[in-house]
């Protein structure tokens, strides 16, 4: 039975790494710095991780004239667009190849996707990965039980996020609307941007994504003191990008949920940020 009424959230778009499997979003990161030193230039994880959400060759871009004067040193010229392609043609194979040592679910996924099914919400996806990354990882998220109606992927339409057209596009395959309807759960300012772009409800992750960057054995292991500083540095960042709330983890989205719904009883609407 659906479920209906201008204060019930009728979808949820979720991210993947970092956000449903890959705990700490490790397999991009290994696999840009790979790319990276493949071309002879060395960058950071910190390098590495700055633009992720993105679609990974917007990514490259950023990340190359990042280090352009380091590319300049080694290849007796500026970064350029050209080198774009040649990288990202290196990265996808070692991206597809990484995925399937991270693609467990994180902790919780299992149940908030059972509390969605029950309540009537509709579950769509969007990704930075490009769809040949996503057909090595999608089937190993089904057989965990992760199956969304929908997967949107980077190179699938004219712009990536912070754009919105990944989440219209989505909403739109689902026949999902109003926008204010849909909550968005993303562990990146980009993904949060997108959401918001779009005028949904935009719910960040701190904990297991990408700007904590550990696993989940490296985030239990973590004192309680340098956790509160991992879940503050993230929230900030999210909150900055225009996430609504953020929670530690996918676990936490159901009471998030009932928050929003709270918020939309009370006539509160997402409004809508420039991408």
């Amino acid at each position: 039975m659906g479920r209906g009424g201008d204060a019930m959230i009728r979808a949820a778009i979720f991210d993947w790494a970092g956000t449903v499997v890959d705990h700490g979003s490790r397999a991009p990161m290994g696999a840009f710095v790979e790319a990276f030193a493949r071309f002879g230039v060395a960058i950071t994880v910190d390098q590495a991780r700055g633009p992720m959400g993105m679609a990974k060759a917007d990514h490259i871009r950023l990340v190359g004239a990042g280090v352009n004067a380091a590319w300049r040193d080694r290849h007796g010229r500026d970064f350029s667009e050209a080198d774009v392609q040649a990288i990202f043609a290196v990265f996808e194979p070692l991206n597809v190849a990484s995925v399937a040592s991270h693609a467990a679910l994180i902790p919780g996924a299992a149940e908030t996707l059972a509390w969605c099914a029950a309540r009537g919400i509709r579950i769509g996806s969007t990704t930075g990965y490009t769809r040949p990354i996503m057909q090595r990882l999608a089937p190993l998220a089904a057989a965990q039980g992760f199956a969304p109606e929908v997967m949107v992927c980077a190179g699938d339409l004219s712009a990536g996020r912070p754009a919105p057209l990944q989440m219209w596009h989505a909403m739109a395959a689902m026949g999902v609307f109003p926008a204010r309807a849909v909550v968005k759960l993303d562990d990146t300012p980009p993904g949060i941007g997108e959401a918001r772009a779009a005028g949904c409800w935009a719910i960040g992750v701190a904990l297991t994504g990408n700007i904590a960057g550990l696993t989940e054995a490296e985030l239990a292991a973590l004192p309680e003191a340098d956790r509160a500083a991992l879940r503050a540095r993230a929230t900030r960042d999210l909150l900055a990008a225009g996430a609504h709330l953020v929670i530690d983890g996918i676990g936490d989205l159901p009471a998030a949920i009932e928050l929003i719904e709270a918020r939309m009883e009370a006539g509160d609407r997402p409004g809508v940020w420039e991408a």
